[in-house]
């Protein structure tokens, strides 16, 4: 007799979460050369030479190069490169200068580990230098490099610096390409976001709304950034500054449009795409829009905004005198510094996050100095990797880590037992390179997948062990995972409060004093419009920052993912609540009649409180609603936003 098997049951939720592929840009097929020619011509230089092993050292430094390899920009280019490769070499000097000393060993690599997580809460490239830093000190302490001490960081770093040579060739010939191409990436994803700014369609506002957000801030960070060199003598950064600063009305007007429901003219997304298309070529003349005659005051306050973007696009001269930064012109390179030293050393994060890294880092070095382990290195490589905050979820990066290892340990034992060792290394390194920066924007787990095989083979280079290497490599890796979930993630349960909810609190705060803002005189005649502009922008780039906090949280297990769903509609309610704001801010500019300040002393007072709750919540707890006013009042879209944001509950 056959027997049913209950195959109906579905994995939990935060699991698939986990193990979904990440979408995707198309493949940078540039970048795929890059890693080809950067990781084979290492490997083929020290083949000819007669020295595999330092063709072998050179490659894993220009592995690193290749991960950092992400950036449009050019400049950024050398930043996200070269920066992470002085760190590097400093950290693999200090650890081949501690090879084979026992719990000299250990404490020293721990030290490193503190101030490796330390430095990688400042920011991006400081984070991959931190990790540089830690890999590159464990590589060093744990493996026996061939040759004098200075040789290993002079071929790693000489590695990283052939693939930003690589990344540099064509700055000559694209020189400001990325920079127009970021700008007109912001202004097509804003023709999108009117497109479907009158269609119904919530869920696809909200995804147009968030991808604006995410293209307007990557925009204002790379323009900014060279114009904090620059200080705005550059005629080229002052015009895409002026152009980000232009389509700020446009995106104003699209909560309005949305809340009017009444459908745009197609000629206006349409148009939109055109300027776009005009501002990454670098055309300066006649736009030639043809916009139909508005009909109401968002009409009329599409058709001024766009009216106004046209002529700063096309224009070839701005006076770098009238051009406000909306996010605030950067300081001095110097001053940053500074101040980011001074964060680093008084920030409790920056200790917090320190320390468990250094916890976890020791716990290791100590466990392979009593136990012996093969490879042992590779435990401390895994938990340098999996435990980045600030990369994703700890609990997620262990698990996509430990099955990234297997499916790549599947592709190494197929090229180690049947590849040749010698010239035939050069060939399979140019197919798995590329590997790297096609699958590593898939995912994390996708990343590990294309990274082991290629550490692999260059570790049987330089040791000549085969397959010997795939076991041990499994089981290290494994040790690293648990080491990580248990020291660095069991141990630590982050309050739910200081991660999110305080965030959230804060947020929905700064939306009260928006409110404020926004309309202060009743009209808001009293307010500079860039500082209102100023205000919406980082309210908005804050809000980005909490959602992608919550759709890390959503992947891990109970109760952390269950606490993220209860309270991810508050997430969208308060973004919701900022574009009533925004909604209502435009009507009144273009004709409505403004609101008294009895209604927005009202809002702010509900806002506020609705503040202090979340503040002081560790679950959602429906509250009384108490929102009066005019209906044909400009707020009434806002009372009812903070209405329902207030009567959200978490389910039980």
């Amino acid at each position: 007799m056959s027997r049913e098997f209950p195959i109906g049951r579905t994995p939990p939720d935060w699991l698939v979460r986990n193990l979904r592929p990440q979408r995707a840009a198309p493949l940078n097929w540039a970048a795929l050369a890059r890693a080809a020619l950067g990781m084979a011509l290492p490997l083929a230089v020290g083949l000819a030479a007669g020295q595999p092993a330092y063709g072998a050292l050179a490659s894993m430094g220009a592995l690193s190069g290749v991960i950092g390899d992400t950036a449009d920009a050019y400049r950024m280019r050398i930043l996200n490169i070269a920066v992470p490769q002085l760190f590097g070499a400093v950290g693999v000097t200090v650890g081949s200068l501690v090879y084979g000393q026992g719990w000299v060993t250990v404490a020293v690599i721990t030290v490193v580990a503190l101030l490796s997580g330390m430095i990688s809460t400042i920011g991006a490239v400081s984070s991959v230098s931190g990790l540089l830093l830690l890999l590159n000190s464990v590589i060093g302490a744990g493996l026996p490099l061939p040759g004098a001490w200075w040789l290993t960081p002079v071929l790693m770093t000489g590695g990283g610096l052939l693939v930003l040579l690589l990344a540099l060739l064509a700055w000559p010939l694209r020189s400001g390409v990325p920079e127009r191409s970021a700008v007109a990436a912001a202004y097509r994803t804003v023709a999108d976001l009117l497109t479907v700014s009158d269609t119904g369609d919530g869920e696809a506002y909200d995804r147009a709304r968030h991808t604006v957000t995410q293209s307007l801030n990557q925009s204002y960070d790379l323009i900014l950034a060279r114009r904090a060199r620059y200080h705005g003598r550059n005629r080229e950064l002052t015009r895409l500054l002026a152009q980000l600063n232009a389509i700020t009305p446009v995106v104003e007007a699209a909560p309005a449009v949305r809340l009017t429901a009444r459908p745009l003219p197609p000629e206006v997304p349409a148009a939109v795409r055109h300027i776009a298309d005009a501002i990454e070529s670098g055309y300066t003349g006649p736009t030639g829009l043809h916009l139909p005659e508005p009909v109401s005051e968002t009409g009329r306050a599409v058709d001024h905004a766009l009216r106004h973007v046209a002529e700063v696009a096309t224009s070839p001269d701005v006076d770098p005198r009238g051009i406000d930064d909306r996010l605030g012109r950067p300081a001095a390179l110097g001053m940053r510094t500074a101040r980011a030293a001074r964060n680093v050393v008084l920030s409790a994060n920056s200790w917090r996050y320190g320390i468990r890294l250094a916890l976890c880092i020791g716990i290791a070095q100590a466990l392979v100095s009593l136990v012996p382990v093969p490879r042992s290195y590779w435990v401390a490589l895994t938990i340098t990797f999996v435990l980045k905050p600030d990369f994703g979820s700890v609990f997620s990066r262990a698990l996509l880590r430990a099955l990234g290892t297997v499916a790549g340990l599947v592709v190494a034992a197929t090229v180690l037992a049947l590849v040749p060792r010698g010239w035939w290394d050069v060939p399979v390194m140019m197919v798995l390179a590329p590997l790297i920066p096609a699958l590593s924007p898939r995912g994390y787990g996708f990343q590990t997948a294309a990274i082991t095989p290629v550490i692999l083979l260059l570790s049987d280079v330089l040791n000549h062990q085969g397959t010997a290497l795939l076991l041990p490599r499994l089981l290290d890796s494994l040790m690293g995972c648990a080491i990580a979930l248990v020291a660095g993630y069991l141990l630590w349960p982050e309050s739910w409060r200081t991660r999110v909810g305080d965030r959230l609190a804060d947020a929905v705060a700064d939306t009260a004093a928006y409110v404020e803002l926004a309309f202060t005189d009743g009209d808001g005649t009293g307010v500079d419009p860039a500082a209102r502009a100023r205000m919406r922008r980082r309210l908005y780039r804050d809000l980005s920052t909490i959602r992608t906090e919550f759709q890390r949280a959503l992947t891990e297990p109970p109760p952390t993912g269950r606490r993220a769903a209860a309270w991810w509609p508050l997430v969208v309610a308060v973004e919701r609540i900022v574009d009533a704001t925004t909604a209502a801010r435009v009507r009144v500019g273009h004709g409505a009649p403004p609101p008294s300040g009895a209604e927005v002393d009202q809002v702010v007072l509900q806002l506020r409180e609705l503040a202090a709750g979340v503040r002081e919540s560790e679950t959602l707890i429906a509250v009384r609603t108490d929102l009066t006013g005019p209906p044909d009042s400009v707020l009434e879209p806002l009372r009812q936003e903070v209405a329902a944001a207030r009567a959200i509950t978490s389910p039980h």
